[in-house]
């Protein structure tokens, strides 16, 4: 017994160290001196614990980096005054496309000038944007019309000059066809935009004339298209093969004095029109209408329109077929419905006739009970002529006096060289123009009452 309280007290007075304190003495940051540093003794720089006496040298101001280079933009007005321009006539999107006698029934946005803001001194109504302000117009509308129309026509003939020569409009023509330049401006479903007139100050910048090709909506009515391109760049058309044009610019056209044209940054909303078909045809009703649709989409179809394709010939072949047929139906498959829209809105104006339906990608139309064609004003020829007669008369004048003279009309004395199959040609013509001159003044001779009869059917054929 008195062993075991000897062992309790000796375990009392000196404890088992524990990993916690033996963990603390290892780990210590404390200050108590250490014995490592007695057996190794160590005295650290004094650079470490001391502060530096010398102050670092002030360093040099850094030099603000250049801005980068931009070039001057002609979008960016700020700061700047808005654009005059003295052009008189009414800045539109499209100037074939739309129509000033119609009136639109509402707008599908407020009126956001294309233009932008405050770049163009003129008022955007929401279709156009006048060249006279709605606000201050007088009342005598016609009177500022008149003024605008002869305004554009002295600045037209100024810049015109002197017409052209036959032989010059030749030369001219002929470097601007396809297999000499590839210069070319095309009129798609838009037509004549805003922007196409830069485009064609543009080509006049370089050339005399540019050649313009027009496809798809526009050209079921090209009558209108060549008046605009005259009207509104002040040119003039001196060739036109269906929907191919070479536009003139004048003789005394100056590109440095080109008129300023404004650019559109966007293509406007267009405006809401009334609707272009009807729950009743007019005259008809409903059970008529219905059956009159039935009966249209089942007429066999006279034409396919292909896509971007000409349309020049459309109108006279629909006037043409109203002669024969109360209902047409023109197949419209491939196009977009905005497109055989804008054609049948034409062909309502033009022909004139009454819309049946759009349904199933085609156009059905009604001559109505009174129909009545208009005479004139559509009816253009593939290929018209832009010669001078007066230069052309005095042209066979000089033939003809050359040919008194004693020049015999020799092709090498003109400085003309033919080759022998060229020579041979014209001696074949001239044989066979001379011996069916023959036959006919035989035929005249002898029977002239069947050549009275029969003078229509070979006219026609």
């Amino acid at each position: 017994m008195l062993l075991f309280l000897l062992t309790q007290l000796s375990r009392r007075k000196n404890p088992p160290p524990s990993i916690s304190a033996a963990s603390h003495r290892l780990f210590s940051t404390s200050d108590t001196p250490s014995n490592l540093r007695s057996k190794y003794p160590f005295h650290p720089p004094p650079s470490l614990h001391q502060t530096p006496t010398k102050t670092r040298p002030e360093s040099k101001p850094t030099k603000k980096p250049k801005p980068q280079y931009k070039p001057p933009s002609s979008l960016d007005r700020s700061g700047k005054n808005p654009v005059r321009s003295t052009l008189p006539f009414d800045f539109r999107f499209s100037y074939t496309e739309s129509s000033q006698v119609v009136r639109p029934i509402g707008l599908r946005e407020p009126k956001y000038s294309p233009f932008g803001p405050d770049r163009v001194d003129r008022v955007w109504t929401g279709v156009c944007a006048p060249v006279v302000n709605p606000k201050v117009r007088s009342v005598d509308e016609e009177k500022v019309e008149l003024n605008l129309e002869e305004k554009r026509r002295r600045t037209r003939d100024k810049i015109q000059g002197v017409p052209l020569s036959n032989a010059e409009r030749i030369a001219l023509v002929e470097r601007f066809q396809r297999h000499k330049t590839k210069r070319q401006i095309n009129i798609g479903r838009d037509g004549l935009t805003h922007n196409m007139l830069n485009d064609i100050h543009n080509h006049w910048k370089h050339d005399e004339a540019v050649r313009i090709k027009c496809m798809g909506v526009p050209t079921v009515d090209m009558k209108n298209v060549c008046t605009q391109l005259e009207d509104k760049t002040f040119g003039k058309i001196i060739q036109r093969h269906g929907g191919l044009l070479i536009l003139y610019r004048g003789r005394n056209y100056h590109p440095r004095k080109r008129p300023v044209i404004p650019l559109m940054l966007w293509k406007p909303q267009e405006p809401i029109y009334p609707r272009l078909i009807k729950t009743t045809i007019e005259g008809l009703s409903i059970d008529e209408t219905k059956e009159m649709r039935k009966r249209g989409l089942a007429v066999p179809a006279l034409t396919r329109l292909a896509k971007n394709g000409y349309y020049g010939s459309l109108v006279p072949m629909v006037r043409d077929a109203f002669l024969m047929e109360e209902l047409i139906r023109i197949d419209c498959k491939g196009l977009e419905k905005s497109d055989y829209k804008k054609i049948g809105c034409k062909l309502r104006d033009l022909v004139p006739c009454k819309l049946v339906t759009f349904e199933k990608e085609q156009i059905v139309i009604w001559r109505g009970n009174d129909y009545k064609p208009n005479e004139g004003g559509i009816f253009l020829t593939e290929r018209e002529q832009y010669d001078d007669r007066t230069d052309s008369e005095s042209a066979v004048k000089g033939e003809q006096h050359d040919s008194i003279g004693g020049n015999d009309n020799k092709p090498y004395e003109r400085g003309i060289v033919l080759t022998e199959r060229e020579r041979e040609s014209i001696v074949n013509h001239a044989d066979s123009s001379s011996s069916l001159n023959g036959e006919e003044h035989d035929n005249t001779d002898n029977h002239p009452s069947q050549i009275d009869l029969y003078s229509g059917d070979d006219s026609d054929k």
